[in-house]
Formats: structure tokens, C-alpha cells, sequence
């Protein structure tokens, strides 16, 4: 199959990279569903990633005010999955973020599940994915409510990512957590020693015992399916045996140096909340059936490499990653929660007494967007040959005609 023409030609005045995820769906996707069992969100995922910024979603046509020159820009797909749909989203929620940051230090702590789970995820995404969500925050609740540690309630918001470098399954979620929280009776903000949040090797032990005894629960309520390269865990022997195997493993809790301020949490925030698999600016090349991509060797020192994956093993991959249906990968807990955030953090800045307003520097764009700003959310674009005038909406798209949904 010929490689994909780069995705640099495919729309006038923008810039892109010179391959997209986009390219080899479009080029190997069909193959690979005629071969592959492809879940219901999968097959929306590339459905979605395939059309976008197509005429297959229409557009609009945008004309310069000074020189008259005219551009066609088609429709986002909006799906979250896709390397070129985050941008506006990410600012967007980044944006809303800002009014909940406190002026104090931020720790960012990671949890890993081990790789032995990792069969038992594929055909259990949405209730393997949400214990370790609860078992990651149900831990720093745990720390944080003992007085020989904190004795307080804290805020956490909690990212899931499913991959690694290589988009190999890595399933671990990316905790920010506040330095500190509130007393048991809301008079008193209790702060963390500077520096320091929890030792993460008590950490470790407790998210483990945590996350199996979810694990037995799932199992036992008939929660949990079993296939493929689990399917034997069906049985009451093998699963005792595994369950043994886990108790007896490391579990991995790594806790980065804090923050250092509530505007470099806002910028993490942003590179990480709304991230894909892979971004398009990875990509190498697609030639012969061959997807070529950069990855950091994190085992080697951080050493960047390029991968070669045949298009079929690239899309298995990429389609880990995947996740079900109205799943929230961005969740908040304890003082951060939902139902309590605006009372907590009223009572919080109420006691902290800042000495102003905080303020937070723009959002840092650099490295964080695959996408352009999309039309409407920002001043008009300069055009791109006169560089002078703007360029306004003249003429709006409708959906092309004939092509499958």
C-alpha cells in the first residue's frame, strides 16, 4: 500500500506536521478493522480521527480583509482521542482551572499499576480504570487524615494516562496534590513540610493493599470478565496464585519535586490534562507499511530514539488507549471534590490570607497544542501571505456529501 501524502498539503495556511496519526488511519485503517476485533469506541475513534478537518465535516472558507486571498479550514472532529482535537479543550479547562489554584506548594505524585494487570484492564477498562483512580486518592486521603502525618483533608486532581513512550499499556495516573489541607474542624490550613509530602514507600504499600482489595470485590460481585490472555484467571486456583504474585511485587509511587508555585502547576496542568497517546510531532515517517516515531528511552537515561512498528502493530497500540465511552479521565477528590470545592476552597483562601488576587501567568503553549487555535476562540489569524490583514469568515461548509459516517 502506497505511504500517505503528508499532512503538511492537506490544508492551506496552516501548519502542520509532516505526518499525522490522521495519515495512517486513513491509509491501514480499514485493513486493520477487517482483521481486528475493533470495541465500539475504537471503531468511533478512528471514524472520527480518519474525517477530521476534512470536508467530510465541512468547514468554513476564510478570505484576508487586505489582499482577498482565501483559505478552506474543515471541521475538528472533537474527539478526545485524536492528536489534533486537545488544544481548544485544554486551554478551556486549564482556563477554568486557574480560579481553583491556591497560593501554596503543589506535589505531583504518579501510581503505576504493575504490567501483570495489564491483560485483566484490556477486557475491564472502565472498572479497572476507576479502582485505581480510588485506590490512588483513597491513599493520600488516608495519609493526609493521620495526624502523624498531615491530619488534614487535602485536594487532589488526579489524570489518567494508559501509556508509555513506546505506547506500550502503562496504566498510572498523574496526581496533583495540594501541600496541605484543611483541620477536622475547618478552623486551622494545615501545611506539609516544605519539600516533602509522604514517604512514598508506605505510599506504595498502602495503594497495593488498596487496589487488591478492590480487586477481590470487583471479582467477587461477578464484576470482572475474563478473555484472552486472562482468561484463566477465571478459575479460583490461578487467581489466588496471581493475586499472590501482586501482593508479593513492588508497586511503583514515584513523587516528583513539588511545583514551586501555582503557575507551574497551571502549565503542567496543560501539557498533561488532555494529552493523547501519541502527538502527531512524534512521527518520523510512514513508509511501506512502517510507522516511524520518537520516543524517550526512560530505562537508558532518557535517550530519545525512533521506533519502527509495522501500520497494524501502530494502530493495535494506539487503539490501547482508548478508553470507554463517557469515562472522565481528569477526576478531583477531597477538597477539590465536585460537591464540596467552592465551600473548601472559599474556607481555604479564607485562612491562607493571601496578600492579593493570584495571578497567573498566561498558559505556557509551548510544546502543549498539535492544532492551531480554532476560529472563533481568539482574535482573527493574520493572513499568511500579506501577513497583514485578517482573515474573516466569507463562507461556511456544509458536510461533504456520500462519505460513510
Amino acid at each position: 500500500m502506497p505511504a500517505p501524502s503528508p499532512a503538511a498539503t492537506a490544508a492551506a495556511g496552516s501548519t502542520r506536521p509532516a505526518y499525522e496519526v490522521a495519515d495512517i488511519v486513513r491509509a491501514y485503517g480499514a485493513a486493520y478493522r477487517s482483521t481486528h476485533d475493533v470495541w465500539p469506541g475504537q471503531g468511533v475513534a478512528l471514524r472520527a480521527i480518519e474525517r477530521c478537518r476534512t470536508a467530510a465535516l465541512g468547514g468554513h472558507v476564510e478570505a484576508c480583509d487586505t489582499c482577498g486571498a482565501r483559505r478552506v479550514a474543515y471541521n475538528s472532529c472533537r474527539n478526545r482521542h485524536c492528536p489534533k482535537c486537545q488544544g481548544s479543550a485544554r486551554a478551556k479547562w486549564v482556563a477554568a482551572q486557574q480560579a481553583q489554584l491556591l497560593p501554596i506548594e503543589y506535589f505531583h505524585v504518579v501510581f503505576t499499576l504493575p504490567h501483570a494487570l495489564n491483560a485483566l484492564a484490556r477486557v475491564n477498562p472502565r472498572r479497572l480504570y476507576a479502582l485505581l483512580f480510588h485506590a490512588a486518592a483513597a491513599t493520600l486521603q488516608a495519609f493526609a487524615r493521620d495526624p502523624r502525618h498531615l491530619g488534614a483533608a487535602l485536594g487532589v486532581t488526579a489524570v489518567l494516562h494508559t501509556w508509555g513512550q513506546n505506547l506500550s499499556q502503562h496504566l498510572h495516573v498523574h496526581c496533583v496534590v495540594t501541600g496541605g489541607g484543611l483541620s477536622a474542624d475547618g478552623q486551622r490550613w494545615v501545611s506539609t513540610r516544605r519539600g516533602f509530602l509522604f514517604p512514598v514507600r508506605a505510599l506504595s504499600t498502602v495503594f497495593r493493599g488498596k487496589f487488591l482489595v478492590g480487586l477481590r470485590q470487583l471479582r467477587a460481585r461477578g464484576h470482572l470478565h475474563f478473555a484472552g490472555d486472562s482468561a484463566a484467571l477465571a478459575d479460583e486456583p490461578p487467581w489466588t496464585e496471581w493475586l499472590r504474585t501482586l501482593r508479593a511485587t513492588d508497586w511503583v509511587v514515584y513523587a516528583k519535586p513539588p511545583f514551586g508555585g501555582p503557575e507551574r502547576v497551571l502549565n503542567y496542568l496543560g501539557r498533561y490534562t488532555h494529552r493523547v497517546a501519541i502527538a502527531n510531532r512524534r512521527l518520523v515517517s510512514i513508509d511501506d507499511g512502517v510507522v516511524r516515531f520518537r520516543w524517550k528511552d526512560y530505562a537508558h537515561g532518557n535517550q530519545m530514539k525512533v521506533m519502527a512498528l509495522p501500520a497494524e502493530e501502530f494502530l493495535r497500540r494506539f487503539l490501547l488507549h482508548v478508553v470507554p465511552s463517557g469515562f472522565r479521565r481528569i477526576r478531583h477528590f477531597g477538597l477539590l471534590a465536585n460537591r464540596r470545592r467552592a465551600a473548601a476552597l472559599a474556607r481555604c483562601r479564607a485562612l491562607l490570607e493571601p496578600p492579593a488576587p493570584l495571578e497567573v501567568p498566561p498558559f505556557d503553549r509551548r510544546g502543549a497544542f498539535d492544532d492551531a487555535t480554532p476560529p472563533g476562540t481568539a482574535a482573527p489569524p493574520r493572513c499568511p501571505l500579506c501577513g497583514g490583514g485578517p482573515m474573516r469568515i466569507v463562507e461556511i461548509l456544509g458536510p461533504l456529501r456520500g462519505i460513510p459516517p
